[in-house]
């Protein structure tokens, strides 16, 4: 069993409420927009292991070490992790491409700072959207999720709201 926490849309804050809410996973994922320059990554790193992808708002240097898009297994679940990613029903050309072809149990995308968790039939995954985290972008609220994943399956999510 791992216990994940997962997170998007930072801009360069990783606050100590979002600290003391992933205080007990084994790891971070990150859906990109890391933000907060080249050594934001490796800060966040230090505190937990970070498994990563770039966002379109991301410099060189974080895209040199954090790829576009993550395939991967947790605990015997299949995880693909994308910035852009849409939603179900709205996914863009190369993500159903994507979904298509690695059939992952788990889909996790940021992007759009909305906060979306729903399972969708269509592709049999479930897909995970954390919302935003950092301060940057419309949304009122700061979210973030943490899971538990045994045996291919994610249980036991919980979700973070911080006002803004």
């Amino acid at each position: 069993m791992k216990f994940i926490g997962i997170i998007s849309d930072t801009h360069g804050v990783f606050s100590k409420e979002f600290e003391e809410f992933f205080a007990p996973v084994d790891e971070i994922w990150h859906a990109g927009d890391f933000g907060g320059g080249e050594d934001f990554p490796y800060e966040m790193s230090q505190f937990k292991p970070l498994v990563g992808v770039c966002g379109n708002c991301d410099s060189a240097l974080i895209r040199l070490e954090y790829p576009p898009v993550q395939l991967f297994n947790c605990e015997g679940a299949k995880v693909l992790m994308t910035h852009i990613g849409g939603h179900p029903g709205k996914y863009p050309i190369n993500v159903m491409a994507m979904l298509d072809a690695h059939k992952p149990d788990i889909f996790v995308c940021g992007h759009s700072h909305i906060l979306r968790v729903e399972y969708d039939r269509k592709f049999k995954t479930l897909f995970i959207n954390p919302g935003a985290a950092g301060l940057q972008g419309w949304q009122l609220e700061r979210t973030a999720l943490r899971l538990k994943i045994e045996d291919g399956k994610a249980s036991d999510m919980e979700v973070f709201r911080l006002p803004r």
